[in-house]
């Protein structure tokens, strides 16, 4: 049986939608007070679609990674850096048992320094 084509703006979607709602997860769990709607139903919602697109990028294999890196090399922020990071990994961990602060630690290493 044939493998199912790559759906590119499909797959770039889901790098784009992992970096953003990454970046939205990690501004909560720092700052829990700055968005009074983000409960633990919304916050839980919230992991579920980042994982998803996630699954995704994983599901598209190495074009997912090299769309996944694209999207860094063009904006290479923190969400960017974080879906590259997560499709690295061998053995992916779920969003929730990961260990947060040497996430942000290994994301503030990792990127370039702006220019000022």
């Amino acid at each position: 049986m044939p493998k199912a084509p790559i759906l590119e703006h499909i797959v770039r979607q889901h790098a784009e939608m992992a970096a953003f709602l990454w970046t939205v997860y990690d501004r909560h769990l720092l700052h829990p007070g700055k968005n009074p709607e983000m409960d633990e139903e919304q916050v839980e919602r919230l992991v579920e679609r980042l994982e998803a697109h996630l699954l995704g990028l994983r599901i598209a294999g190495l074009e997912g990674k090299r769309i996944a890196k694209e999207r860094f090399d063009e904006f290479p922020e923190g969400g960017e850096l974080f879906v590259v990071r997560m499709l690295e990994a061998t053995s992916p961990l779920p969003l929730k048992q990961l260990n947060l602060d040497q996430v942000r630690k290994y994301l503030a290493a990792k990127l370039p320094v702006a220019d000022i």
